[in-house]
């Protein structure tokens, strides 16, 4: 079993997105901006980046050299689908998995845990997210396409609650570590929290 530490750096994680998801709350409610309509909309993108990126990333947080490697090549390109290749290659298991918890009919159980199946953000959606991220990115080319500001702004509210109901409950498993892990993200004030479920070779 990893140490305390290992996992409450993967919880660290976890408190930064929530921290970027009310930063994006804050935009789409309009209780912040960034000025105008397109810095606003692509301040909104940003965060989103970022957070897709502490989602890959998670699950190698408690091997430093690991970590560190692949995190340069996120720092250095932006082509989802070789770096989400390189994800499931360090580690096939490293993308959360949704859970639902609802009230247990059995004595003595508060809450059962079930897979969640829809209404979260996939893999498929993390790679096409991630490249919606960096287009809004780049400037827009005046005798060519340009970004549609509308689209972005439309699909915003869609990206985050997506992302808030795959991490909301979610198990993981972290490299070298054979054992799951429950995360609950908690309340908006609140930290995330971790429960281990030992698995017996």
């Amino acid at each position: 079993m990893m140490q305390t530490v290992d996992v409450q750096k993967y919880l660290d994680l976890m408190s930064e997105i929530k921290q970027r998801t009310s930063v994006i709350d804050a935009f789409l409610s309009g209780l912040s901006n960034a000025i105008f309509k397109a810095t606003t909309i692509e301040s909104t993108y940003l965060q989103y980046r970022k957070i897709l990126e502490l989602i890959a990333l998670g699950s190698l947080v408690a091997q430093k050299d690991i970590f560190s490697r692949a995190y340069k090549n996120f720092a250095q390109y932006w082509n989802a689908e070789l770096l989400i290749k390189d994800m499931e290659r360090l580690n096939p298991l490293f993308f959360p998995e949704p859970i639902n918890q609802v009230p247990s009919k059995r004595p003595g159980v508060m809450m059962d845990l079930q897979p969640r199946t829809e209404d979260f953000l996939t893999r498929d959606d993390l790679v096409k997210l991630y490249k919606k991220c960096g287009a809004i990115m780049h400037a827009g080319n005046p005798y060519g396409s340009t970004v549609d500001y509308g689209y972005y702004e439309k699909m915003a509210g869609y990206w985050r609650d997506r992302i808030v109901n795959l991490l909301s409950a979610h198990r993981i498993r972290l490299i070298g570590d054979q054992n799951l892990y429950l995360i609950q993200m908690g309340a908006p004030d609140q930290p995330p929290t971790h429960t281990v479920f030992c698995i017996k070779k």
